[in-house]
């Protein structure tokens, strides 16, 4: 596992600064902001379709061995992605099963889709305006209830849209920024995600965690919201070059794989491949290529 980055301590503690308080108007309202109730049966369920619907689409979902999620330490967990393809949700819900499984999750969606599937609420996710104060004053209030408890986890894409991953260099919305200099203590977590073809007809979704920041408010270091935007920004960065550079190696033994997908042509050409090698009295595999 990958432990908290060494950096210099104006990088890694947090000052709560009024000044950063005072950047939407408003104060410490966390504990007055009502959380979503998440159904665990209807979680349970959309998980398992979500697993279901990406092993139907994809040829594996992997992990890089090298970028392996940290150890949460107890803490409540911030996981910043890039934001490339509609897939990102179910991946993630994917992921957060394998290896969070005693967090609850959390994640932002616009407030206008959230009215038309009102379901996405018992899952977790919370209405916020886009592109509006109010809606940055929503996202920082709900954000900071959800990181009161250590056993809660934060799922966004400050990108804000979609974005191809090869897009330098990498900018966020201010919400991140400003989120880090109101919380008491979380764990700030960047994660890579690529959806590439290798060698067989589906293709292979291949993601990365990066180095977590361990972010707190008992010391006074002077780090702004810009600045904190702008030092996750470069940590995702960095987690999406490593990531781009396994997916150029292709090389199955730099990753774990998670789930196995489809495979092979399909039709009547599998069928024929299957007959033929039962008639030489060889093991019948439907994949393409080796990896």
């Amino acid at each position: 596992m990958t432990q908290s980055a060494s950096i210099p301590r104006t990088e890694f503690q947090l000052a709560t600064s009024s000044s950063a308080h005072s950047a939407f108007g408003i104060g410490n309202l966390a504990s007055t902001r009502q959380l979503p109730k998440v159904s665990r049966p209807l979680l349970r369920w959309f998980i398992w379709y979500s697993r279901r619907y990406v092993r139907r689409h994809f040829h594996s979902l992997r992990v890089s061995l090298k970028g392996l999620p940290p150890e949460t330490r107890e803490l409540p967990l911030v996981i910043y992605s890039n934001h490339a393809s509609w897939w990102d949700a179910l991946v993630c819900l994917v992921l957060k099963e394998q290896f969070f499984p005693g967090h609850t999750a959390f994640a932002p969606i616009d407030a206008a889709m959230l009215a038309r599937y009102k379901f996405f609420q018992r899952l977790g996710f919370f209405g916020v305006e886009q592109h509006s104060r109010r809606g940055a004053i929503q996202f920082l209030r709900t954000a900071e209830a959800i990181l009161q408890s250590p056993r809660n986890l934060l799922a966004i894409t400050p990108q804000g849209r979609f974005v191809d991953v090869r897009e330098r260099p990498i900018r966020f919305e201010s919400g991140l920024g400003h989120l880090a200099t109101r919380v008491q203590r979380a764990l700030f977590v960047p994660f890579a995600a690529e959806y590439v073809f290798w060698e067989e007809r589906l293709p292979e979704i291949l993601v990365r965690f990066g180095e977590p920041v361990h972010v707190c408010s008992t010391h006074t270091a002077d780090f702004d919201a810009k600045q904190w935007s702008n030092f996750f920004e470069q940590k995702l960065a960095t987690a999406q070059d490593a990531l781009a550079a396994e997916v150029l190696r292709r090389e199955p033994g730099d990753f774990q794989i998670l789930l196995r997908g489809g495979a092979g042509q399909g039709g009547v050409y599998d069928w024929w491949r299957a007959a033929k090698a039962k008639w030489r009295g060889e093991k019948f595999r439907k994949e393409h290529g080796s990896k």
